[in-house]
């Protein structure tokens, strides 16, 4: 079986603390969402965009998951755990440490500046920030339109 290919950006404003994620997973027919929350971290939304994407993979599928660099610095402590771990936000690292175990997974860098997925939810994270902010926590798909436009899938 061929990996999931995975887009994830995470967003932080950290003058209002708001922030949002996004993603979207290639297939026959591209999946994604996005979401946010006030009074967060870019660290939380990036593992709050993972755990999202992972929720209805198959459980046997290897991922191949690529991020922009901050977000890619956070979710490589979930690939290669350091020796003092990460303490926040250890609700999500540890549903996330439940949901990758027996999984096969890689993590790449994503250019958020070309036309590609990277940038594609890059973009949709920081709408998501923006929307938190003025209304608070959610998650909402991203229509099928707007993917049938992202470059790459």
């Amino acid at each position: 079986m061929a990996a999931v290919r995975l887009w994830i950006a995470a967003s932080h404003d950290a003058a209002h603390r708001n922030g949002g994620w996004a993603f979207v997973r290639a297939g026959a027919e591209p999946v994604g969402r996005a979401g946010g929350e006030r009074r967060t971290t870019r660290a939380r939304m990036a593992l709050a965009g993972f755990l999202s994407a992972l929720k209805d993979v198959p459980a046997g599928a290897a991922l191949a998951v690529v991020a922009p660099r901050p977000d890619a610095l956070v979710l490589h402590a979930l690939l290669k755990p350091p020796a003092d771990p990460p303490t926040d936000a250890p609700d999500l690292r540890a549903a996330l440490a439940k949901a990758l175990t027996g999984r096969t997974w890689t993590l790449a860098i994503g250019d958020a500046a070309a036309a590609t997925p990277t940038a594609f939810v890059t973009a949709w994270a920081d709408m998501a920030s923006e929307k938190a902010k003025a209304s608070g926590a959610f998650e909402h798909a991203i229509p099928k339109p707007n993917l049938a436009k992202a470059k790459g899938l």
